[in-house]
């Protein structure tokens, strides 16, 4: 029996993220594959260390992200996060189907990996996120990323009442993140489009 669901926040309880990058393409005029170059650049710069992953797990602050991968490109990179919030939407289908599954009598934990400083501005797209999950386990703050097996034990211990992995249904549109949770023995919904989720969630609390 699934006596928990461990969610994630941006591409399942939002519109999808690719939506805000773009946008911040068309903005800025900096294109998405030279983003990655400037990120392997300085990926090879620090050591192996990738600057995205760095920022998740607040290892730098977004300040410094932002000049490093700036210094990469040889122009200033400037702020994404006010053209990516606004183009960022809550996705209204499967945040009521989580707060059907709280009703419902399910341990619910919010499982993301996300930036120190956007806190108050991800929070804001999703009022009742801790009306609806009772544990908020965020990268920035723990020092660990999705799909590192680490944070999914934190939040089952932070859960607590005895949960094993095999007691919970993990939903994450990104493959990578599922295939961890999979390893580590939880039923797995990878989110592809609200119809496809909503009923694969469905069917594996009714199993």
């Amino acid at each position: 029996m699934i006596r928990a669901v461990i969610s994630d926040f941006g591409g399942v309880l939002t519109t999808p993220l690719i939506n805000s990058f773009l946008a911040y393409q068309r903005e800025s005029g900096i294109g998405l594959e030279d983003l990655g170059k400037a990120m392997a650049q300085v990926t090879e710069a620090d050591g192996g260390r990738h600057p995205l992953f760095a920022l998740e797990k607040g290892e730098i602050s977004e300040d410094d992200f932002t000049r490093r991968l700036g210094d990469a490109l040889g122009r200033p990179l400037g702020s994404m996060r006010e053209t990516y919030f606004e183009n960022l939407h809550p996705n209204e289908p499967m945040i009521e189907l989580m707060r059907e599954l709280r009703d419902g009598g399910r341990r619910m934990a919010l499982l993301t990996n996300n930036v120190r400083e956007w806190e108050p501005l991800w929070r804001a797209k999703l009022p009742d996120v801790d009306e609806i999950f009772e544990v908020i386990v965020d990268s920035a703050f723990v020092g660990m990323r999705k799909p590192d097996p680490e944070i999914y034990r934190l939040t089952l211990e932070r859960l607590g009442d005895g949960l094993r992995a095999e007691d919970c249904l993990f939903v994450d549109d990104i493959e990578v993140n599922c295939d961890t949770a999979r390893e580590l023995g939880m039923a797995v919904v990878h989110f592809r489009d609200n119809d496809q989720a909503v009923a694969e969630v469905r069917a594996a609390i009714s199993a």
